[in-house]
């Protein structure tokens, strides 16, 4: 089995239907497995419904308010890009045991990162929700390792040709998020205010976060 060969955290859904729905194939699979794993007291009952609500209720804007926090706080900054779960936690993002690692990559004048999963899906969703469907398709998956500037390009962002693009690939056991650099002119925002300027796009790597002048005036 392969490091990509796992259960997604991603748009799989619950096996939990409407009454009036006849449970299809592998909703039923998914329910026995289910019960087997409360039976041999592998989790409880619920534990599984709980984790999947908590999913759900994931969005961009969880991993903004940490970019944001990074943009003020150089200490929070430092032992983010140290331990990313650890300094998460203390945003009240805790992540259970089971969950992948993460490692934060810091955009810089000379170095831009973008995300990929080459072989199939993977992305945090407890800190972005559920990846864009872009994000799972085999055109994105392919070009963004062997042309990540076009990639970029299609996405509004050119990068000049001195700065460094390095593709992180996620896999089973890893999952990355990008810390994109803070956009010039936001220097007098607060923290609340600068998170606004984060997007889901920004923390995969293919484009910059928002000017400063539009995000406020919307």
């Amino acid at each position: 089995m392969s490091s990509h060969d796992h259960p997604h955290d991603h748009g799989s859904g619950h096996p939990g239907v409407s009454q009036d729905v006849e449970p299809g194939l592998h909703a039923l699979r998914v329910k026995a497995i289910e019960a087997l794993l409360v039976e041999k007291g592998v989790c409880a009952p619920g534990e599984i419904q709980r984790a999947v609500d908590a999913a759900e209720s994931r969005s961009p804007a969880d991993g903004a308010k940490a970019v944001a926090r990074a943009w003020v706080d150089p200490d929070f900054k430092a032992r983010l890009l140290l331990d990313a779960k650890a300094a998460l936690a203390e945003l009240g993002y805790e992540a259970a045991a089971s969950l992948p690692d993460v490692v934060v990559a810091e955009n810089t004048g000379k170095a831009h990162h973008l995300v990929v999963c080459t072989l199939c899906s993977c992305y945090p969703t407890w800190l972005l929700g559920r990846p864009p469907d872009w994000y799972k398709s085999l055109a994105y998956r392919s070009r963004a390792v062997s042309d990540p500037r076009g990639v970029m390009r299609e996405f509004g962002l050119e990068l000049d040709d001195d700065v460094e693009v390095r593709v992180l690939d996620s896999a089973a056991d890893i999952r990355y998020l990008v810390l994109p650099m803070r956009p010039r002119g936001s220097d007098g925002l607060d923290e609340a205010a600068l998170a606004k300027l984060v997007t889901r796009d920004s923390m995969i790597g293919v484009s910059n976060p928002l000017s400063p002048e539009p995000a406020l005036a919307g």
